[in-house]
C-alpha cells in the first residue's frame, strides 16, 4: 500500500503526491510552513521522488525553473499559505514566457477561514493571473472515493497542461483543515481496509505529450516558395531545446535545402554545433554595424525559427528593410516585436525538416555573407586572443574555446547575454546554454544556476556582481547540490549594461540610481556561505580552471574589470572591425 491513511490529510497530500509519481515527477521543492505540513511529508517521504527543501521561496522557485529546464518536466513547488506563494510570483512568469513547466500547490486554510483575519491567509485564487497556465481550487480533503478520483483526475490534467500545447507553471491551491501533522486519528480506516493500489493508480502513466503540427499543405506550399529565392536567410534565435543536436541537424537540413545562411544567437545550441552548419554566421551584429554591407545583403526572405536574437542592429535591419518573414515555432503565440511582414508556420524546426527537398546550389549573396563571416570572425578573434588586460567582452569569447565539451552554462541577464552574442566563437564542443530570457529579469540568477547544476554535469554560471547579489539566497543551498557549479562572477561594481544605454550621458543621476555601485565582498560572502574563492587575475589561470571542472561543491571566481573603460571599449571595437570591413568595399 503506498498511501498514507494516519488521517484525512495525509491521504489526501499522498493521493496527490502518487499520482504525480507515476505521471514522472522526479524532483519536487517544498519551502517550509505550517499549512502545508501534509504536503510536505507527502513528498519527502515519498520514495520516488526528490525532495529539495529551500527555505527562501523565490529562490526554491527558480532553482525549480533550473531543474525543469534541464529535465524538460514539471518540477513540483510547495509553500504554505499566506505571501509565501507571492514569491514564487517571478519564476511564475519567467515560466509563462519561457515555456518552462511547473507545477505550484500553494497549500491554503479552509474557506471558512478566510476573509476573517484568521492569520496567515490572503486570497490565493488565481494569484498568479495570466501567468499561470491553468488554475484549480482544490477541494478540501474528503474521504469520498469520488473525490479522491476526483483529486487524481486534476493532478493528471495538471500535468498534461504544464507540457501542452505551451508549456508553463500551473497552480493548484489546496486547502487542509486541522490536523496538520501526521497524527492518527481513524477517520480513515474503512477505506484503508479496502483499498487496492493498482485499481486506483493503475491507468496512471506518463502521458505522451506531442505538439500540433501545421497544415501540411500549407508548409509544402512555403517551401516551394522559399526554393525558389536566392537571397533568403534563416535567424536561429534564442532556443533551449531538449534534444538541440536534432534541432541543430534540422536547421542545417533547411539550410543547405535552400541555400540559406543562419544567423545563430549565441544563445542557441547552433554555435557549438559548428561542424554540422557550413553556412553559420556568428557576427551578423558586427557586420550590421557596417555602413554599406546591410544594404548590400538584403534579404528577399526571412525564416525566423523561435525568437529574434537580442541583437538591436539585426532588430533594426529588419525593421527597415521589412523583408518578408516565416516564423517557425510551435506555440502559438506571436513572436514578432517588429510587426513586420509575418507569417507563422506553427510547427517545430525538426518537424519541418522531414518536409524539405536535397540540398541547393549555393548563390552568389549565400557566399557574399560566408567571406563577410570569415573576414569579422578573424578580427574579432585577432583582437581578443593578443589582449592581455582585462575586458569582460573577452570572458565570453574564451568560454567557447575552454569550457570542457558538453558543459551546461547558465548565462545571466544584463551584459553576459549580450558579450555572448557579440563575441561567443563558433565550436565543436556541443556546449549547452541556459538563460532566462523569457522575462530578461536578473531575479534568481543563482537559484536558476544552481537548479540547472543539481544532478547534472558540472556547471557553469557566467554572471555580473549585482545579478549574483540579487539572489544571493541561492547560496543557502550550496550544501544541498548534487554535483558542482562554477561562478565566474563579472565584479564591474555596477550595472554594466547601463553604461550601453543613452542614460550614461546623465552624470547627475546615472551613478547613482542606474549603475547603483556596491561595495560587497565577495570573498568575506563566500566565506559565510563555506564557498570556495578565488580571485583571478590572467586569462592562463581562469582557463586552468575552467577545464577540468570539480565534481562536486560550489565555488566563485572573481574576474574585476571597469565597466566604464569596458563599454567604452565595445563601441571603440565595434566602430574598427566594422568600418575596416573589406568586403563592404568590393575588395
Amino acid at each position: 500500500m503506498s498511501l498514507d491513511f494516519r488521517n484525512l490529510n495525509t491521504l489526501w497530500a499522498a493521493v496527490i503526491a502518487e499520482t504525480l509519481a507515476r505521471l514522472g515527477l522526479q524532483t519536487a521543492i517544498a519551502c517550509p510552513g505550517s499549512r502545508s505540513t501534509p504536503l510536505t511529508v507527502a513528498f519527502a517521504q515519498h520514495p520516488q521522488i526528490e525532495t529539495l527543501p529551500i527555505v527562501d521561496e523565490r529562490s526554491a522557485a527558480f532553482f525549480a525553473l533550473g531543474v525543469a529546464k534541464q529535465q524538460g518536466l514539471p518540477v513540483v513547488l510547495i509553500c504554505t499559505s499566506g505571501t509565501a506563494g507571492a514569491n514564487f510570483y517571478p519564476a511564475v512568469i519567467e515560466a509563462y514566457y519561457s515555456h518552462v513547466p511547473l507545477i505550484v500547490l500553494t497549500a491554503d486554510r479552509p474557506p471558512e477561514l478566510r476573509n476573517c483575519h484568521a492569520g496567515q491567509a490572503i486570497n490565493q485564487t488565481q494569484l498568479y493571473g495570466k501567468y499561470s497556465r491553468d488554475y484549480v481550487e482544490i477541494a478540501t480533503p474528503s474521504v469520498d472515493l469520488t473525490l479522491l478520483r476526483y483529486l487524481r483526475q486534476s493532478l493528471c490534467h495538471a500535468w498534461q497542461i504544464a507540457q501542452f500545447p505551451v508549456a508553463g507553471a500551473v497552480h493548484l491551491n489546496v486547502p487542509f483543515r486541522d490536523p496538520l501533522p501526521p497524527l492518527p486519528d481513524g477517520t480513515t480506516a474503512d477505506l484503508a481496509a479496502s483499498w487496492e493500489d493498482e485499481d486506483f493508480f493503475g491507468h496512471v502513466t506518463p502521458p505522451n505529450i506531442t505538439t500540433v503540427m501545421a497544415n501540411i499543405t500549407t508548409v509544402m506550399k512555403a517551401v516551394n516558395d522559399w526554393q525558389d529565392c536566392d537571397r533568403g536567410i534563416i535567424i536561429g534565435g534564442l532556443a533551449q531545446p531538449q534534444a538541440p543536436a536534432k534541432y541543430v541537424d534540422a536547421i542545417a537540413h533547411l539550410s543547405q535545402s535552400l541555400g540559406f545562411p543562419v544567423l545563430a544567437e549565441g544563445l542557441s545550441p547552433l554555435r557549438n554545433y559548428r561542424d554540422r552548419n557550413p553556412y553559420l554566421i556568428s557576427t551578423y551584429d558586427t557586420l550590421l554595424r557596417n555602413p554599406q554591407l546591410p544594404q548590400n545583403l538584403q534579404p528577399d526572405l526571412v525564416i525566423q525559427i523561435g525568437e529574434l536574437p537580442i541583437s538591436k542592429e539585426l532588430r533594426a535591419w529588419l525593421e527597415q528593410t521589412q523583408p518578408q518573414r516565416w516564423i517557425i515555432d510551435p506555440h502559438p503565440e506571436n513572436f514578432d516585436p517588429l510587426h513586420g511582414k509575418t507569417r507563422h508556420l506553427c510547427l517545430s524546426v525538426e518537424q519541418l525538416a522531414t518536409q524539405l527537398p536535397d540540398i541547393k546550389t549555393a548563390s552568389a549573396y549565400l557566399h557574399q555573407w560566408l567571406q563577410a563571416e570569415t573576414e569579422m570572425r578573424s578580427r574579432i578573434d585577432t583582437t581578443l586572443d593578443s589582449l592581455e588586460d582585462r575586458f569582460e567582452g573577452k570572458m565570453a569569447w574564451l568560454l567557447s574555446q575552454t569550457l570542457p565539451p558538453q558543459t551546461p552554462l547558465f548565462i545571466a541577464n544584463s551584459m553576459p547575454v549580450r558579450d555572448v552574442e557579440y563575441f561567443w566563437q563558433p565550436n565543436r564542443d556541443r556546449l549547452q546554454p541556459f538563460f532566462n530570457r523569457g522575462a530578461n529579469g536578473i531575479d534568481g540568477t543563482l537559484s536558476t544556476a544552481m537548479g540547472i547544476a543539481h544532478r547534472n554535469r558540472s556547471s557553469v554560471l557566467l554572471t555580473g556582481d549585482l545579478a549574483l547579489l540579487h539572489d544571493s539566497n541561492g547560496f543557502l543551498q550550496a550544501s544541498r547540490l548534487q554535483g558542482h557549479l562554477t561562478i565566474i562572477l563579472i565584479n564591474n561594481n555596477g550595472g554594466g549594461i547601463f553604461e550601453m544605454l543613452p542614460i550614461a550621458k546623465f552624470d547627475t543621476v546615472f551613478e547613482d540610481y542606474f549603475a547603483t555601485p556596491q561595495t560587497v565582498d565577495f570573498a568575506a560572502l563566500c566565506q559565510t556561505h563555506g564557498i570556495q574563492y578565488e580571485l583571478i587575475s590572467t586569462w592562463d589561470t581562469l582557463r586552468d580552471r575552467l577545464n577540468p571542472l570539480p565534481a562536486t561543491g560550489v565555488r566563485l571566481l572573481e574576474i574585476r574589470c571597469d565597466r566604464h573603460s569596458d563599454a567604452q571599449r565595445r563601441k571603440m571595437y565595434f566602430r574598427q572591425w566594422a568600418f575596416q570591413l573589406s568586403v563592404s568595399k568590393g575588395q
